[in-house]
This record gives structure tokens, C-alpha cells and sequence, in this order.
């Protein structure tokens, strides 16, 4: 532990000498009501808890308490002044999921600098493509120092070339700078706590700047109101730290709480998601974890055939889902392939959130579980007024709930010319409370595009309202509108992946423009198949799957595995694969006919 106490990345030692962190403390809890993360660092590093890093077979690595946190924080605090940072300087961190980046993280905050966590390859095409996604967020963000692990550091040096950092390193080289002597400097509530980059911000980057004051009140949002944090839980995540929903779910809103977090990193969850299962099962407290839907998904999937010896998820009280559309579907099938092992169907907590509000903006009450609204499929293409044809079934979608705001956050539903409408009127999705951000870095333009000057925040996504509880429908900027109908291209995504052999994240719908000028919708599937006969059959089954959720023939073309971008938190990107299909940079498969 000496390592970590110095500020250096922990020991790598056998686990059989390795505890984790207890799940109960003496010391009373205090749901993040501080004034700043150091303060509310220097509070939770009087207890026991903390956090610790597990491997992909659910062996425990890592061990970091609260206390060595802080302590190993305050001595790179140091090693940041020596290398003259000063309130406000930028350091980029390669947030991988270790002690050393939590120590980084903490150490800028007692540094009065703005730490900015950058994400790690696993989500993209390659090594340019990679590199060229860092350097336009180093670019936008001007860090005085960057630093990352030393298996990517050639890489983050040549990202980082010629942009000016005054130190480019691994955890280790920096661990062993000198340290400067005397005080500390003191963070403010309204101080920049840290830069977070939204997800697919991959050309132009727009920096979320999230202050100490908008940071804690949605931590004790989410650990007060929204999970209702018991002194018998624990929080067990995969999600990684470079999206909001793993630094400040997970991280922060952990910290600021005092529950100890145990944490496997994205990447071996991934390889091994039923890990993720083995230490909700094994870890002693009642569990809090988070997924955006595709976890569960992947999870449900490779559900082995005896989960019921294998797994006891009766201790799972909180199964946040967020991050991404909540698919109905995808819920009721871990509910099926794990209840014989304890699962609860009321764990499930849809919630809401968005980075520039910190993260979480609306829960629904703990215990509640999936609660859905069925919708005239006519009321979400805005064809209300067309007569129905009677010939036809009438079609419906199950929204999900996302909850209530929390306490002092307000929800807006708006059209186009700003007006707020009615409960169950769909519209633009507007939010307002103490968690918004203060503005994009060095963007007043992007700024001033979503943010009014009172404070409401236009989150880019399109819902309603039902008796108070938000239900989101789509992404305002990803709908897709054929001669004055909405077709959001969920639907049609979700519409291919029933098809046998496809898989969430396989396939990108989206409208492209005709030489005539109409629009007309695209799908780009990513497919397996190497036979040409095969492969006309099932571009014809999927066109004709498409047409019968939009009425209209598509453009359909088949990709190469692994031709669809994702963003850095490892979604879809609807917009990217749009550029990349239109400018011929993916490129069709070979189907004759």
C-alpha cells in the first residue's frame, strides 16, 4: 500500500493478500452535501470504505481506501504545482479504470486544476483514428500536462505533439517528479471541478465544464433521492471513466456518498460480462449498479444454462438503466434468463441524464422497475390527423418511464417555436436545475445554441410528459423525416435486429438526399454472410422488414463486421456513419442484383 499512499499506481499483488474495502463504516454518512470534491474527499478518507479493481475473472487487483486516495492525491497535487499548475490549467488523463487514474483525478482537484478524462482505443477503427480523436480533444481542451498508462503513452505522445503540455507521461514517470512544498491552494464551489467530452464530439469537441457546486448537488441527487443509499450497500460497475455515467455515477457520486465501489474495467467486461454477475453474487452488502441498455443486453445472452447455481442476485436492490434508449425487450429478457437466480424485477430503475447536466436528471422511485407507456405509433410520426386505414392493425410502442426530476430540477417539453405543451404532447426535451453545466470551454456559440440565460437546457432529445414522469422517444437531431412523417431510426434499427443473426449495434438508419431532392432512408447492416445468394436474400428480407415499419422502400446496404463507428462511450454513431457512407469511406459489400 506504500506505492499507492506515495500517489503511485497500487501494487499489482496476489489477491489472496488483498481485502476490498469493508461495506459498513462507523463513520456517519453524509450524502456529498459538501462544498467541493476535496472536501468531500478529506471527509470520506476518515472511514474505512473505498474503492477496489477487479480483473476479468473477478479477481481482486487493486485496493485503494478513501485514505490512500487522499493521501496519494495530495502528493501528485504537489507534483502538479512543481510543474506549475494553476487554478483552472487543464490536465488530460487517460481514464482507464485503476487506482492510478483516481489518484490523478483527485490530485487536480487539490491542484485547483481541471482534470480531463479522455477515453481509451477499445471504442475505435484503429490506431489514426484513435490518435486523431485525442489530439482534437487535447486541441480543444489545451491541458498543461497529459498522462496516461505506459502501454498507450508512445501513442498519447504522438497525439499530444507540438500542442504544448510541459510534461507528456505514464503514471509512473510522473509518479516520480519532485513534489512542491508549501499550501495548498483551496477549490471554490464555483470552480471548474473537470472537463467532460460528450460522447461522438469527435470533430468538432465540445467540453462539458462541470463545477464542484453542479457536481455535488447532482451526487446527492442521485445518493439521497435517486438510489436512496443504504449503510448496507456497495456499488459494483464496468462502465467506463471517461463517460459521465461511470465517472460521476460510479466515481464521484460514490466518493462523495462513502460507499465502497468495486470496479472491473470496460474492456474485460466486455470479454467477460457475466463477471459482472459473479461479484454482485460474491461481494457482501446489498448491490447498486448501473448499464445503459446494451450491458444487460450483452449479459442476457450469455446467460449460462444453470444460473441458478452459478449466481445469487437477490442482494441486486438498484439496476440503473440509462445512457441510451431503454428497449422493453431487452429488460424482460434478463428478467427471464435471471430470475431463477434471485433477480428482482422491481431492482430496474430507468433514469434519465445527460452530460451536460452533470449526468442524472430523473429517476423512478426505488422498487418501481420497468413501467411502460403504449403509444399510437401515428402520435410518434406526427400523423395523428391521417385517417387510419382499416385494413391495417393499429400499431403501438412501448415507451419506458424515466422517472420524476430530481428535487429542484425541473422538466420542460417544448415545440419548435418554444412554446411548452401539454402532457403527452411529444417535443423538444428541456431541463433546468442546479446540475447544468456552466457552459461548453471556450465555446460561447455552442453554449448559447442549448443553454438560455435562464438557465433552461435544451437536451437535444425529443419526449413527453405523463402525471409528471418523462418518457423519451428519440434523439431530436437523429430523426429521420420522409414527406412530413417522423420515423425515428430506433425503430427501424430495432426492426432489423429481430431479424435472426443481428445483434444491437449492428445496424445505422438514417435519411439521405436523393438526386431529385427527396429524402429517403438509409440502412447500412453490418453482416457475416459470404455467399452472394445469401447475402440477396437478406438485403430483400430486410428491405421488406423496413417497409413494413416505415411504408417506404429503403436504400439498404450491407457493411463488413465492425464497419459502423461508435463514440468514445461505445455507441452508436448515427451522424459519423452517415459522413463515412456518403464520402464512400464504408464501403458496401458485393451484392449482385
Amino acid at each position: 500500500m506504500a506505492d499507492q499512499l506515495n500517489g503511485k499506481p497500487a501494487a499489482q499483488v496476489n489477491a489472496a493478500v488483498l481485502t476490498p474495502t469493508p461495506t459498513e463504516d462507523s463513520l456517519p454518512r453524509r450524502y456529498a452535501d459538501f462544498e467541493t470534491f476535496t472536501e468531500a474527499l478529506d471527509y470520506a478518507a476518515q472511514g474505512v470504505r473505498g474503492f477496489n479493481v477487479y480483473t476479468a475473472r473477478g479477481e481482486l487487483k487493486e485496493v485503494l481506501p478513501f485514505s490512500a486516495l487522499r493521501e496519494g492525491a495530495i502528493a501528485h497535487a504537489r507534483r502538479l504545482m512543481h510543474l506549475g499548475v494553476e487554478r483552472g490549467d487543464r490536465i488530460a488523463l487517460i481514464a482507464e479504470t485503476s487506482s492510478a487514474f483516481m489518484i490523478a483525478f483527485s490530485a487536480c482537484a487539490y491542484a485547483t486544476g481541471l482534470p480531463v478524462p479522455l477515453p481509451l482505443p477499445t471504442s475505435f477503427g484503429g490506431r489514426e483514428g484513435y490518435i486523431q480523436q485525442i489530439r482534437n480533444q487535447l486541441s480543444s481542451s489545451e491541458p498543461k500536462v497529459v498522462l496516461a498508462p505506459s502501454g498507450l503513452i508512445d501513442i498519447i505522445r504522438e497525439a499530444a505533439d507540438g500542442l504544448g503540455a510541459v510534461f507528456v507521461g505514464d503514471w509512473e514517470a510522473f509518479a516520480a517528479l519532485p513534489q512542491a512544498e508549501g499550501e495548498l491552494p483551496k477549490a471554490h464551489p464555483d470552480d471548474v471541478a473537470y472537463l467532460q467530452y460528450s460522447s461522438g464530439s469527435t470533430r468538432f469537441p465540445h467540453g462539458v465544464e462541470v463545477t464542484h457546486r453542479a457536481m455535488l448537488a447532482n451526487c446527492h441527487g442521485q445518493a439521497y433521492h435517486g438510489t436512496r443509499v443504504q449503510p448496507t450497500d456497495r456499488c459494483i460497475s464496468w462502465l467506463p471513466f471517461y463517460h459521465d455515467m461511470g465517472l460521476v455515477g460510479c466515481f464521484l457520486a460514490t466518493l462523495t456518498s462513502q460507499v465502497s465501489t468495486d470496479l472491473i474495467p470496460t474492456d474485460e467486461f466486455v470479454r467477460r460480462p457475466l463477471t459482472w454477475l459473479k461479484l454482485i453474487s460474491e461481494n457482501k452488502g446489498t448491490t447498486i449498479s448501473y448499464s445503459p441498455t446494451f450491458g444487460y443486453d450483452i449479459t442476457a445472452r450469455r446467460a449460462p444454462s444453470d444460473v441458478a447455481e452459478k449466481f445469487d442476485l437477490s442482494r441486486w436492490r438498484v439496476a440503473g438503466n440509462g445512457g441510451d434508449m431503454i428497449r422493453p425487450d431487452v429488460m424482460q429478457a434478463f428478467i427471464d434468463a435471471f430470475a431463477p437466480a434471485g433477480f428482482k424485477p422491481g431492482a430496474f430503475m430507468p433514469s434519465y441524464g445527460l452530460a451536460e447536466a452533470t449526468v442524472a436528471i430523473s429517476f423512478v422511485p426505488v422498487g418501481q422497475g420497468i413501467i411502460t407507456d403504449l403509444v399510437d405509433e401515428r402520435m410518434l410520426s406526427g400523423d395523428m390527423d391521417s385517417p387510419r386505414d382499416p385494413r391495417q392493425p393499429a400499431r403501438y410502442r412501448a415507451i419506458v418511464n424515466c422517472g420524476k426530476p430530481l428535487p429542484d430540477h425541473f422538466i420542460e417539453i417544448r415545440d419548435e417555436n418554444d412554446k411548452v405543451l401539454p402532457e403527452r404532447a411529444i417535443g423538444r426535451v428541456l431541463v433546468k436545475g442546479p446540475s447544468i453545466m456552466k457552459g461548453y470551454f471556450r465555446d460561447p456559440e455552442a453554449t448559447r445554441a442549448c443553454l438560455s440565460e435562464d438557465g433552461w437546457l435544451d437536451t437535444g432529445d425529443m419526449g413527453y410528459l405523463l402525471d409528471g414522469s418523462l418518457y423519451i422517444i428519440g434523439r431530436a437531431k437523429d430523426m429521420i423525416i420522409i414527406n412530413g412523417k417522423n420515423h425515428w431510426p430506433q425503430d427501424i434499427e430495432w426492426a432489423v435486429e429481430q431479424l435472426p443473426g443481428f445483434k444491437n449495434g449492428d445496424i445505422a438508419a438514417f435519411a439521405v438526399t436523393e438526386p431529385n431532392g427527396e429524402e429517403r432512408p438509409a440502412v447500412l447492416v453490418q453482416c457475416r454472410v459470404s455467399d452472394p445468394a445469401e447475402r440477396i436474400r437478406l438485403r430483400e428480407e430486410i428491405r421488406a422488414k423496413v417497409r413494413q415499419i416505415t411504408g417506404m422502400n429503403c436504400i439498404v446496404e450491407l457493411v463488413p463486421p465492425r464497419s459502423l463507428p461508435r463514440t468514445s462511450s461505445g455507441k452508436l454513431s448515427r451522424s459519423k456513419a452517415r459522413q463515412l457512407y456518403l464520402s464512400g469511406q464504408i464501403v458496401p459489400l458485393s451484392v449482385a442484383a
